[in-house]
């Protein structure tokens, strides 16, 4: 806190963008101590899918720009191997499997954030911020039936977002189409929007009884209604003239951060821009197809780069850069084939989305949940590399801190404000990561996962190692980054040691949500 209000102090003192000017009762020099504030959040980006992690199968020179200026954490996390448990720990800085309902949404979800809730906006609203968030969402409308052709609520509009222009799940779930502060955009009143996850609409079209209109063949799961070609988790009926443009997704939604951005350079602001790429549907602008030599998931990740250089120069020109502070991530660790044939996994050459670790999305293994994870502050954070242990879940603490935030209701997030601001590098001492409800612990240089009896070792659909074992499991990060040697048997103190901080973190129930089996 001491180093916080040092930090704060000194921004009043350099009078940060002086045409700042009274937002919410705030005093025009109480807002110059405020930086703007954007988190960029990749979808499915792996560890080692970009160049200064590692990354020598597609070039990234826009973000490796922003790592190499800012602290770059080698040992970032999320906190879950998928995305809606993760997105929901990042903005409520809780762990997502104190919530049962945390898991992959459908599109019909209700609402997974209570409205009671905190959240890094509801926070940051109150301290004179605008807030919004551009891109995916995938934390559930409603609460329990949308009328899509109706006013959706609540949505991020209720839980802190002033702004919100969204996709409500992802690009391979309906609906197709975008919503805007709870209203579905473009909507004909004439052609209403009918949704369903269980059954499919009379007469509509489906991958298996019209593959002959498809552009993009499914491999699994994704065998449903077909939007431009390309078939969909869920059955829509109606909508027509709202439905998205895949191909030119990543220009809307660039569009509108930008717009979002131009729309406050008056007043400090939060953008919580949500990225919908590497995730399938993987389907680049025209502008980027065969830019990576990969094929299409090669592509939008240089297609995502360039959003990124986008936006940077979106802020260069409004004179914000050197009072925006930008945090990067991802929601989970990589899949190559994850529900459609796009030759990710033939054109992939000697490309290693998770560099040098263990696994991917929806594994126990590191590769599930250690991701990509920067910060950049153009002429406040120092450019370095940390290997403290630091999570997206902490977020919320550390920039209550930043803006001096008096909010006690933080749940699990922890302070790492002077990590992120590269003045130290103790990180969190302990942290507890989860895929698909199965959990483990990091602690210092040692991760243990428990054993968990008679679950599957490999996902075979998406080729890749889910992490559960019969027997306990402890690896040195440091020294096996890989996880290929289990010193569970030849180092039994330390594997105690673990047992007990997972046991104290997780909490008496955690035997309820598996077959964990702990001696």
């Amino acid at each position: 806190m001491k180093y916080s209000l040092i930090f704060l102090l000194s921004l009043s003192m350099l009078g940060c963008n002086g045409n700042k000017k009274k937002h919410d009762g705030h005093a025009e020099n109480e807002a110059k101590t405020k930086p703007n504030i954007i988190i960029i959040y990749a979808d499915d980006l792996g560890y080692g899918d970009l160049g200064a992690y590692g990354g020598t199968g597609i070039k990234t020179p826009n973000i490796d720009k922003l790592i190499n200026g800012g602290m770059m954490f080698t040992s970032g996390y999320a906190t879950s191997a998928t995305c809606t448990p993760s997105r929901y720990g990042l903005l409520t800085g809780t762990y997502p499997w104190r919530n049962s309902d945390a898991k992959i949404l459908p599109g019909t979800a209700p609402l997974l954030i209570d409205v009671n809730q905190m959240t890094i906006p509801k926070m940051l609203k109150a301290e004179g911020y605008n807030t919004g968030i551009v891109g995916k969402w995938h934390l559930g409308l409603g609460n329990g039936y949308v009328d899509w052709n109706k006013h959706i609520s609540p949505s991020p509009n209720e839980v802190g977002f002033d702004y919100s222009f969204i996709m409500a799940a992802t690009q391979d779930r309906v609906p197709t189409v975008y919503i805007k502060n709870g209203d579905v955009v473009g909507l004909d009143p004439k052609d209403p929007i009918m949704v369903d996850y269980k059954k499919n609409f009379d007469g509509e079209p489906t991958a298996i009884s019209n593959p002959e209109m498809l552009k993009m063949k499914w491999h699994h799961g994704h065998n449903n209604s077909i939007v431009n070609g390309i078939p969909r988790i869920g059955f829509m009926k109606g909508g027509q003239a709202a439905k998205w443009n895949d191909e030119e997704m990543a220009d809307t939604f660039l569009a509108e951060a930008k717009n979002y951005i131009g729309n406050h350079t008056k007043s400090p602001f939060f953008l919580y821009y949500a990225l919908q790429q590497p995730h399938v549907p993987r389907t680049p602008s025209p502008r980027f197809v065969g830019a990576s030599g990969l094929g299409p998931r090669g592509d939008v990740i240089v297609e995502a780069d360039w959003c990124v250089g986008e936006l940077m120069k979106k802020l260069e020109s409004e004179g914000l850069l050197e009072n925006t502070l930008i945090i990067f991530s991802s929601d989970n660790g990589p899949v190559l084939n994850d529900g459609y044939y796009d030759d990710a996994v033939e054109k992939l050459g000697n490309h290693k989305p998770n560099g040098a670790l263990r696994g991917g999305k929806y594994s126990l293994f590191d590769g599930g949940t250690r991701v990509p994870f920067f910060t950049y502050w153009k002429g406040h954070i120092k450019p370095g590399k940390s290997d403290a242990v630091v999570c997206q879940m902490d977020l919320l603490a550390s920039l209550a801190s930043l803006v001096g935030s008096k909010e006690t209701k933080l749940s699990d997030s922890q302070n790492l404000l002077n990590d992120f601001l590269g003045k130290t590098q103790k990180g969190r001492e302990a942290l507890v990561l989860e895929a698909n409800s199965k959990t483990l612990v990091r602690k210092g240089d040692w991760i243990m996962i428990p054993p968990y009896k008679g679950s599957p070792k490999m996902n075979t659909e998406v080729n890749i190692e889910m992490g559960p074992s019969d027997d306990y499991q402890l690896y040195n990060t440091k020294n096996d980054i890989g996880q290929k040697n289990n010193l569970a048997k030849a180092n039994p103190e330390k594997l105690k040691e673990m047992i007990v901080t997972f046991e104290k973190l997780r909490g008496a129930n955690y035997k309820t949500t598996s077959e964990l089996k702990l001696q």
